[in-house]
C-alpha cells in the first residue's frame, strides 16, 4: 500500500507472506443504507480516512465500491474491510459469498476479509476459517482475520489448522474493555480491532470521568475515548454519516491522554455488553 497523505499512525497487519500496513483509525458503514454509503464513505475519504470497514450483512457493499470507484484516491491508498456472515459460512459457501462481495465492490481482491460471528453452535468455523486461508492464498484477499471469536474460538483454529487470524474484529469500549482477549491478542501477535468503540454513542459519552477529561483537553468526549483506543494500541473503527462528525472522529492526532487519565477510563470497565454474547449469536 502506498504512502497515505493523511497522519494515521500504521500497525502491522499479517499478511499470508508478510505485513501490510492497517491505519488504526479505520471508517465503519454498519447501519448506513446502501443509496447513503458512497456519499459517507466518500465524505471519509476526503476527511482523511484510508481503512473502510462494511460488510455483506450491512447491504451496503455496492454502495461502498460506487464510492471507491468515484474517489480520486489512489485504490491501493485505500484499506477496504469486508466480512462473511452466518449463514453463508462452510466452504463452498464461504467462497460463493467472496464472489458475491467482490462483485458487489467492484473489485478484485479485499484488503482483509474477516468472519463476521463464531456461531458455535452451528460448528462451521473451522471450515470457514479454512475457507477464508484458501482465498488468502488465492489473492482474492491479502489478509484475513475473524470478528467476535473467544479466546477457546481462536485457540481452536491454532490446534486444527496452525494458523491463528491476523485480527479480531470485537465489541470494545470503555464499559467493555476486553483485558483476558487482548491479553490473548497480544501473546499470539492478532491486532485488536474495537467496534462500537463509542458504545454506540450511549451514556458513556456523558460519562463524569470522560467528560472531565474531555473538558480538561478541549476535545469532546468520543474524541477521547478514540484517543483512549490508540493509545491502549486498539484498532477503531467509528462510524457515522455526518460530515462534521465523521471529520471530528478523525481528528484525534494532536492531543495524549496522560497515564492518570487512561488509569481513570481503566476503571469504568463494568462488562457490559451492547451486542449478542459470541457463544451465544448463531
Amino acid at each position: 500500500m502506498a504512502e497515505t497523505n493523511t497522519n494515521v499512525p500504521l500497525v502491522d497487519l499479517r499478511t499470508g507472506s508478510g505485513t501490510t500496513p492497517l491505519p488504526q483509525l479505520g471508517f465503519g458503514v454498519w447501519q448506513v443504507p446502501d443509496e447513503g454509503a458512497s456519499d459517507a464513505v466518500q465524505a471519509a475519504l476526503t476527511a482523511g480516512y484510508r481503512s473502510i470497514d462494511t460488510a455483506a450483512i450491512y447491504g451496503n457493499e455496492a454502495g461502498v465500491g460506487a464510492a471507491l470507484a468515484a474517489t480520486d484516491v489512489p485504490r491501493d491508498e485505500i484499506f477496504l474491510t469486508t466480512k462473511v456472515w452466518n449463514d453463508n459460512q462452510g466452504r463452498e459457501k464461504t467462497l460463493a459469498a467472496m464472489e458475491t462481495s467482490l462483485e458487489k465492490l467492484g473489485l478484485d481482491q479485499v484488503d482483509l476479509y474477516l468472519i463476521h460471528w463464531p456461531t458455535p453452535a452451528h460448528d462451521t468455523y473451522v471450515e470457514t476459517w479454512k475457507a477464508l486461508l484458501e482465498l488468502r492464498d488465492a489473492g482474492k484477499a491479502r489478509a484475513v482475520g475473524v470478528c467476535n471469536f473467544e479466546p477457546e474460538h481462536l485457540q481452536r483454529l491454532l490446534d486444527e489448522t496452525g494458523e491463528l487470524p491476523a485480527i479480531n474484529q470485537i465489541e470494545l469500549h470503555p464499559r467493555l474493555q476486553q483485558r483476558e482477549l487482548r491479553e490473548f491478542h497480544a501473546k499470539h501477535e492478532i491486532l485488536t480491532e474495537a467496534w462500537s468503540p463509542l458504545g454506540q454513542g450511549g451514556d458513556i459519552l456523558k460519562d463524569p470521568v470522560i467528560v472531565e477529561i474531555a473538558e480538561r483537553v478541549g476535545r469532546t468526549p468520543a474524541q477521547v475515548i478514540l484517543r483512549w483506543h490508540l493509545q491502549i494500541g486498539n484498532v477503531v473503527i467509528p462510524k457515522s454519516v455526518t460530515p462534521s462528525r465523521i471529520a471530528e472522529n478523525f481528528d484525534v492526532f494532536d492531543f495524549e491522554l496522560t497515564d492518570a487519565d487512561l488509569a481513570a477510563i481503566e476503571q469504568l470497565d463494568s462488562g457490559d455488553r451492547l451486542g449478542p454474547n459470541p457463544n451465544e449469536m448463531n
